[in-house]
């Protein structure tokens, strides 16, 4: 029992912990819950959870200033849960770091499926070694950092998994479905809006201005390039902006899945 995933559950509304609680100890994870943010804090510096479920709005802290408060001092892997249509709340928790969000209501199934999808990330794909030139900008897989222009980036955990992942094929064509398995998990695998958000994410985080696809080049229906100074392989050429480039003939190196 003591190796199976401890989840923190922070919802002001019981019936939500409850059916959150049942769900996940069905699903075979260890589960504790908290009806307020301040709560929420206090249980997670006492259990360390080895993922966080917030709603985002509570009575004391909401769920985004609980998850930067546990960022301070734990990389704890986070998932918002929203109300439905709140795009904006979403779209400012995954900016600050969020590793996914739940709208509400969700189905038992879903919610299983995105919390161990979340802990799959977040046990990082094997870090490579060396560092990645990319102009002003150092991708360090050993030290899992990125700087630009001698600045630290920050990064969310998906965002650097994605990046990662494209650092350590860089100069290869990695295929969609590559990225989505590695990155999410096999269930995200034909989700190719899911990615191409992501990737305009890192692209954003690596500054490049808006559509313009600065180091990482689309190949359409095909997958996405990290353009290193240095790669293990040979770059293609620009394909053109982000997600309008056209298929290319023969892509320079393809990294397939294993």
């Amino acid at each position: 029992m003591a190796n199976q995933p401890l989840v923190l559950v922070a919802d002001d509304e019981p019936r939500i912990t409850k059916l959150v609680a049942l769900t996940l100890h069905d699903e075979g994870f260890r589960v504790v819950t908290a009806s307020g943010g301040e709560e929420a804090l206090r249980k997670a510096e006492e259990m360390r959870p080895d993922i966080v479920l917030l709603d985002i709005v509570m009575p004391d802290l909401d769920g985004i200033e609980v998850m930067k408060q546990l960022r301070e001092w734990r990389p704890v892997p986070v998932i918002l849960l929203t109300a439905k249509g709140a795009t904006a709340d979403k779209a400012k928790g995954l900016d600050l770091g969020a590793d996914d969000y739940i709208a509400k209501p969700f189905h038992p199934d879903e919610l299983a499926a995105r919390v161990r999808a979340v802990l799959r990330r977040a046990s990082g794909i094997a870090p490579g070694s060396g560092i990645v030139h990319i102009g002003s900008i150092d991708i360090d897989l050993e030290r899992r950092l990125v700087t630009r222009d001698g600045k630290l980036v920050s990064l969310s955990r998906t965002e650097w998994l994605l990046l990662q992942h494209l650092a350590v094929n860089a100069g290869k064509v990695v295929l969609h479905t590559e990225l989505l398995t590695k990155v999410w998990g096999p269930e995200y695998r034909d989700d190719l809006q899911y990615l191409r958000v992501w990737i305009s994410r890192v692209r954003r985080k690596l500054g490049a201005a808006p559509g313009d696809p600065g180091p990482i080049t689309t190949f359409q229906g095909i997958g996405y390039v990290l353009n290193a100074d240095d790669p293990a392989g040979t770059a293609p050429h620009d394909a053109g902006p982000a997600e309008e480039a056209p298929t290319p003939n023969a892509p320079a190196g393809i990294a397939r899945a294993e």
